[in-house]
């Protein structure tokens, strides 16, 4: 079984709510989690970054804050998709990267990653500084037009989560 075999399998684990199975395999893979995110070949960090997510792995979000940092867009992308996974249902995974997502998405070589540093800020908290960013990046014309349309409808779930929230207090 490969690495991304054992991730797959970690996913359907993680959906099914087979917590000690998932934990198990945890104890298994993380060797090999870490000896392919630092490994020279991009597309081996690239599995091992989204592994991490697969895994629902919390454990490893420094190790997955390299990722972010990565030099390959494969990598980076990988990383994203994690973070994405795992800060669904906690917002801190997303707010304590906020900068470097701030950064991704209005800087990032790779158009689809700075798409994913989009989508990845939807999961968290509703930060002023992030809507107007995102506003920013709907607005601008010489921007692709998908990066437009992530970047408004991201903006829009944020105002209207905030709108929530300042309802409540």
């Amino acid at each position: 079984m490969t690495l991304a075999d054992a991730a797959a399998q970690a996913d359907e684990l993680a959906q099914s709510g087979s917590e000690r199975e998932l934990a198990d395999l945890r104890t298994t893979w993380g060797d090999d989690l870490e000896a392919a995110a630092r490994s020279g070949d991009f597309r081996e960090r690239a599995v091992a970054f989204r592994a991490i997510g697969q895994f629902r792995w919390r454990a490893k979000e420094e190790l997955l804050r390299r990722g972010l940092d990565d030099q390959s867009p494969a990598a980076r992308g990988s990383a994203l998709l994690s973070l994405e996974l795992l800060s669904r249902d906690h917002p801190s995974t997303v707010n304590g990267v906020r900068p470097l997502l701030h950064t991704m998405a209005t800087a990032d070589g790779n158009a689809a990653v700075r798409r994913l540093a989009i989508l990845c800020l939807k999961n968290g908290s509703p930060d002023r500084n992030t809507i107007v960013l995102l506003e920013g990046l709907a607005n601008d014309d010489e921007a692709d037009a998908e990066l437009r349309r992530a970047a408004g409808g991201v903006a829009q779930q944020l105002k209207k989560r905030q709108n929530q929230q300042s309802q409540k207090r």
